[in-house]
Order: structure tokens, then C-alpha cells, then sequence
């Protein structure tokens, strides 16, 4: 049904992109479209490090939960004093 863009297709898709826009506006188009990519892949590369940095917290906080709950015994109450002993 559809074939691969050959060498005459390229031709013409850049005879009308110059009819359009003007020769003097296509590096400009090119370079904000590289920018534009640029900035997909870094954003897109975040993305997928969040993923991995959620994975690692998930498989943190699992390991925590599985941890055996101390004993009373074991548990240290806090002492309170009054750092000023004048005080009522």
C-alpha cells in the first residue's frame, strides 16, 4: 500500500518546505527542531531514572516493612528533664 520515501519524495518535500517558509527561515526551523528533540530525549531519559530511582525505593521500603519488630524490652524511653530547673 505504501512505499519507502525515495530521493524524488525528499525533493519535494523540501521544494515545498522552501516555498513555504523561505530559504532564510529553514535553519532556523532545523536548529529548533534539534533543540526541541534535545530536550525530549533529556526529559524522556528523566523519566525512565525516576522509574528506576522509584524501583530502588520500593524494593528499600519492602526490605524495611519486612524487618522484625523490636521487643519492649528493647525499646529506649527518653528521659525528660527541664533544661531549666527554675521553671514550675
Amino acid at each position: 500500500m505504501f512505499k519507502q520515501i525515495g530521493p524524488m519524495e525528499i525533493v519535494l518535500i523540501l521544494a515545498v518546505l522552501v516555498l513555504l517558509f523561505g530559504a532564510k527561515k529553514l535553519p532556523e526551523l532545523a536548529r529548533g527542531s534539534g533543540r526541541a528533540l534535545r530536550i525530549f530525549k533529556s526529559e524522556t531519559k528523566g523519566l525512565i531514572d525516576d522509574d528506576e530511582d522509584d524501583k530502588t525505593t520500593a524494593t528499600t521500603v519492602k526490605a524495611v516493612e519486612e524487618k522484625p519488630a523490636t521487643l519492649p524490652s528493647d525499646v529506649v524511653q527518653p528521659t525528660t528533664y527541664d533544661k531549666h530547673p527554675d521553671t514550675p
